[in-house]
């Protein structure tokens, strides 16, 4: 919006990135969504909410886990990116964390503008239909949905299959970096560590 920087200097280009090395434009095409508009402040308030109801949620204490989706989505959608002309990818990583969010909480009524009630499983496929309205390429959302799709099938689903089992694993050095270690049970604080400070003297209900 300042025009220190235009799009042409972010958009996914895989000749620009193996050929000349402009490697920043796998991670810059996901940053851009437009300029300031109504799909702008959509894409923003959209990932914003479930990108934060994800962590809080289904990953809450599990950081590396939430960082290792990210890094898998957004591995899955540069590699389909190379097959489809797509040149931003941010929409397509919103429709992806809407999808996963929306699959593990299928009871979830959800009131799209006071006008379609539905439950939560649906939502990527109204918010694509709403894109489609707007006259907007679907192919961006159904990348969306369909690496969503893998990821929560091979996270959710195929562990739980006769046979099946976790092909997904967060790597250590993720766990390392964004896990907190576990508190020692026999860990005893010192009494300036304790909630409220020293214990002065032990307390008595009222009336008691």
């Amino acid at each position: 919006q300042l025009e220190l920087i235009t799009p042409f200097q972010l958009y996914f280009n895989p000749e620009l990135i193996f050929k000349h090395f402009q490697i920043w434009r796998l991670i810059t095409n996901y940053l851009f969504f437009g300029p300031v508009g109504f799909n702008f402040l959509f894409n923003m308030i959209f990932l914003y909410r479930y990108c934060r109801m994800l962590e809080e949620g289904s990953f809450r204490g599990r950081t590396a886990d939430f960082v290792f989706m990210f890094l898998f989505g957004g591995l899955l959608m540069t590699l389909f990116g190379l097959f489809v002309n797509l040149v931003f990818l941010g929409q397509a990583f919103t429709i992806m964390l809407v999808y996963v969010w929306s699959r593990r909480n299928p009871y979830v009524r959800m009131n799209f503008f006071g006008l379609l009630i539905f439950q939560a499983p649906f939502l990527p496929w109204v918010l694509m239909g709403f894109s489609l309205l707007l006259g907007n390429s679907i192919i961006v959302d159904l990348l969306g949905i369909a690496v969503g799709h893998i990821y929560f099938f091979l996270e959710d689903v195929f562990p739980n299959q006769p046979g099946g089992g976790r092909l997904l694993r967060t790597p250590s050095v993720l766990k390392a970096i964004f896990d907190t270690p576990e508190d020692d049970p026999n860990y005893n604080p010192l009494p300036e560590e304790r909630p409220g400070g020293f214990a002065w003297g032990e307390g008595q209900r009222l009336g008691g």
